[in-house]
């Protein structure tokens, strides 16, 4: 078991063994056995194509299902490859910034265990940021991306939070699919934030509250999940509630500090 202290902020990082890296990966688990194996084998495939530095973190919430195993014989041949546990605590927004707080990377990224985020999308999304954006979404509801799998209910679910979200995001950075939990950010844009530690949402914080000038969106066909159980349930609908509360507080203190700065320098 690779159990780690709990990080808070992203400014102060804990390097990962070897050179610093210029992509982390970090991927949140929890009764993710099932996937990981095919899940790391087609991510390092697609990375080494990229020929970059980069470290995939695999962070589990102690599922006690074999999976450091697993990950421990990737890393045994591959040090790119690391598992962090974290103990007594549960939550994917969480065990993201672990994951984040742990690597020295210039470019943070985050994808699902489950295999409904191809990690081929992985070359897309670097040559966007690469070519200036701040952020890169991997995208269900941009032009060409698709949600097959959905039925009625969950489409409109999905429509709903969506909306929400709208009054929130910034104009000129604005994307389709805020609720994405595959994407890549540069460090540089959010290091200064306490992100939160509950709920599911990471991307719309950092959409809200992060030093965001540019967003790029890349379609994506959202799969099946290939094992394991899906993780929503009535709690991560109230988490998200509850970040929406906290984000239209954090959104109203930046938009009167910026006011105050600007009535300062007129």
């Amino acid at each position: 078991m690779h159990q780690t202290p709990a990080n808070q902020g992203l400014g102060q990082s804990g390097a990962g063994a070897g050179a610093k890296r210029t992509l982390a990966l970090v991927i949140p688990t929890l009764y993710e056995a099932g996937n990981i194996r095919p899940l790391l084998e087609r991510a390092r495939r697609t990375l080494d194509a990229l020929g970059i530095p980069y470290e995939l973190i695999v962070v589990d919430d102690d599922s006690r299902d074999g999976i450091d195993a697993i990950v421990d014989e990737f890393a045994g041949e591959d040090r790119r490859v690391r598992l962090l546990t974290r103990v007594g605590q549960r939550g994917l927004a969480g065990a993201v910034i672990h994951g984040w707080a742990n690597t020295d990377a210039s470019i943070l990224g985050v994808m699902d265990a489950d295999l409904q985020h191809p990690p081929e999308l992985l070359g897309q999304m670097w040559k966007a940021l690469t070519g200036g954006a701040d952020v890169v979404v991997a995208s269900r509801y941009a032009p060409q991306g698709s949600r097959p799998n959905w039925n009625r209910f969950r489409h409109l679910l999905s429509q709903v939070s969506i909306w929400m979200t709208l009054p929130l995001q910034r104009p000129g950075v604005r994307v389709s699919d805020p609720m994405s939990g595959f994407f890549l950010v540069r460090r540089s844009a959010i290091e200064k934030l306490e992100l939160q530690q509950q709920g599911f949402k990471i991307l719309l914080e950092v959409l809200v509250c992060g030093d965001i000038r540019s967003a790029v969106e890349i379609p994506f066909r959202f799969g099946h999940r290939q094992a394991g159980r899906s993780k929503a349930n009535l709690r991560v609908g109230l988490d998200y509630l509850l970040l929406l509360g906290r984000l239209w507080k954090r959104r109203e203190k930046l938009t009167t500090e910026d006011t105050k700065v600007r009535k300062g320098k007129a």
